[in-house]
C-alpha cells in the first residue's frame, strides 16, 4: 500500500507541474510562518522529540519557521482538478520538509433544483476540523491549533475516495445548505499510539506522509512492549483493510455551521510488522460555528472514542478511551482579531499492564492577537497555557502534575499566484 501511494502522490505531481502541457488552470497558494517563542516547561523537552512536554517547542527560548506551506491547484475543466499540498517546518532539533495531501477532485455542476456531487481521490484531511481551514490545512485565528486539531494533523490523513451529496438552498430560495459525506480509507492503520504514549498536546506542526514519529520512553517497552519500534509510522497499511469515515453537515447563510460524524480505521487486531502494530481506532466528533453577532463568533468541537491495540496473541496490550472538547470565542473589527480558546481533554487506561500508563487529564487556555498589516501579511502573538496531570512523567523522574506555558509573536504572509 505504501508503494501505491507513492505513486499516486508522483502522479499528482506530475499532473500538477505540467499544466502548459495539458492547457490546464494552474495556480499556486500558500503561507510563511515566522516565529519567535519562549516556553516554560521545567526543563522538559518537546513531544516531538520523545519527552513529555506539550508544546511543539522545547523549554526555553528560539526563533522558529512555523510553516512554510505551499497549495499547488490544477483546474483541468469546470469540474476536475488536482491538489498537492507540500509544507515544511524549522526549529532546532525539529525540521523536515514533505507532502502533506495530494488528491484529484471532481465536482459536478449543481441540478437545477441544487443538488451537486463532490469526491476525492489520493491522499487528504478527514472531513472534521472548523479550526484548521485556511491554506495548507493551517489555522487563521491562532498560531497554534488546539490539542484536538493537533492530534488530527499528527496522525490522521485518509488515503482512498471521498463522495459528497450537497443540497445548495439558494436553488430553492433557503438559506439552508446541506451535505452528506462518506470516505473510505487505508494507511491509517497505527493512529492512536501517540494520543496512547505522549497524549494531547498543542502545536502547529503535521505530520509529513513521509515522516515517522518518536515513540515516548517508558518500562513496558522494555517488557511486554519490546516489539514496539522506536518510532512510529502513523500512515501504513497492515492488515489490507478499509477505514470508514462518515459526516453530516448544515450551513445557515453566513451565521451558522454544524457537523456530526464518526471515524473507524477497522484495524484488524494483533497485526505486527517490523515493531509496528495495527491500532483499532474510532470515534465520535461534532463542530459548531455560529456568528451571534456582527464582530463575534464561537467555534467549538468535540471529539470522544476509543483506540486499542493487542499482541500477535490476541492479548489487549493498550486500551484507552478518550475525549476532548474546546471552545473559541473570536472578536474582530477593523484591522484588529482577538481569538480566546478554552479546552479540556482526557484519557482512561483500561488495561492493566504494567509500565505503561496512559493515564492523563488536563485543561488548556490559549489567547491570541492578531493585527492585519495588508491584505496578505499579519502580526501575530499568542499565550498558551496547559494545566495537565499524566501518571507516566514519573517513569523519567518529572513531575506528574504540570503546568506549561508558552508565548509567541509572529509574522505570517500568504502568497498567492
Amino acid at each position: 500500500m505504501r508503494k501505491y501511494l507513492i505513486k499516486s502522490l508522483l502522479l499528482i505531481s506530475l499532473l500538477c507541474t505540467s499544466s502548459q502541457l495539458l492547457a490546464v488552470d494552474a495556480n499556486i497558494k500558500g503561507l510563511i510562518d515566522l516565529r519567535a517563542y519562549h516556553v516554560t516547561s521545567d526543563d522538559s523537552n518537546s513531544y516531538l522529540t520523545g519527552d513529555y512536554g506539550k508544546f511543539r517547542f522545547d523549554d526555553g527560548s528560539g526563533i522558529a519557521l512555523g510553516q512554510l506551506g505551499a497549495h499547488l491547484n490544477l483546474e483541468f475543466n469546470s469540474t476536475w482538478s488536482a491538489t498537492l499540498v507540500a509544507n515544511a517546518f524549522a526549529n532546532k532539533g525539529n525540521s523536515a520538509i514533505g507532502i502533506t495531501e495530494g488528491f484529484v477532485s471532481y465536482k459536478s455542476l449543481p441540478s437545477s433544483n441544487g443538488w451537486r456531487i463532490k469526491s476525492k481521490l489520493g491522499v487528504f484531511y478527514p472531513t472534521l476540523s472548523f479550526e484548521n481551514v485556511a491554506t495548507a490545512w493551517s489555522t487563521p485565528y491562532t498560531l497554534t491549533s488546539s490539542s484536538l486539531n493537533n492530534w488530527v494533523g499528527e496522525e490522521l490523513r485518509n488515503t482512498g475516495i471521498n463522495l459528497s451529496l450537497e443540497k445548495l438552498g439558494k436553488f430553492s430560495g433557503s438559506k439552508h445548505n446541506f451535505s452528506g459525506d462518506i470516505s473510505l480509507f487505508k494507511n491509517n492503520d497505527p493512529a492512536g499510539a501517540m494520543l496512547a504514549w505522549h497524549g494531547w498536546t498543542i502545536g502547529s506542526r503535521q505530520t509529513l506522509l513521509h515522516e515517522k514519529l518518536i515513540v515516548q520512553d517508558f518500562p513496558a517497552r522494555q517488557q511486554k512492549l519490546a516489539a514496539q519500534a522506536a518510532e512510529s509510522d502513523p500512515f501504513l497499511e497492515l492488515d489490507d483493510r478499509f477505514g470508514l469515515h462518515v459526516s453530516a453537515n448544515w450551513k445557515y447563510a453566513n451565521k451558522l455551521k454544524f457537523n456530526l460524524g464518526y471515524y473507524d480505521n477497522f484495524a484488524k487486531e494483533g497485526i505486527v510488522e517490523n515493531g509496528q502494530y495495527t491500532w483499532t481506532t474510532e470515534f465520535i466528533h461534532s463542530a459548531l460555528k455560529y456568528r451571534f453577532a456582527k464582530e463575534w463568533e464561537v467555534i467549538a468541537q468535540y471529539m470522544k472514542g476509543n483506540t486499542y491495540m493487542t499482541s500477535p496473541y490476541q492479548e489487549k496490550v493498550v486500551d484507552n478511551d478518550f475525549d476532548n472538547a474546546f471552545v473559541m470565542l473570536r472578536h474582530f473589527w477593523s484591522n484588529h482579531h482577538i481569538a480566546a480558546r478554552f479546552e479540556h481533554f482526557n484519557v482512561d487506561d483500561l488495561d492493566n499492564i504494567w509500565g505503561d500508563n496512559n493515564n492523563e487529564q488536563g485543561n488548556a487556555f490559549s489567547l491570541a492577537y492578531r493585527y492585519k498589516l495588508s491584505k496578505q501579511s499579519f502580526i501575530l502573538t499568542e499565550y498558551n497555557y496547559i494545566d495537565s496531570t499524566r501518571p507516566s512523567r514519573w517513569y523519567v523522574n518529572q513531575a506528574v502534575d504540570k503546568k506549561e506555558s508558552q508565548y509567541q509573536i509572529g509574522y505570517r504572509y500568504y502568497f498567492k499566484h
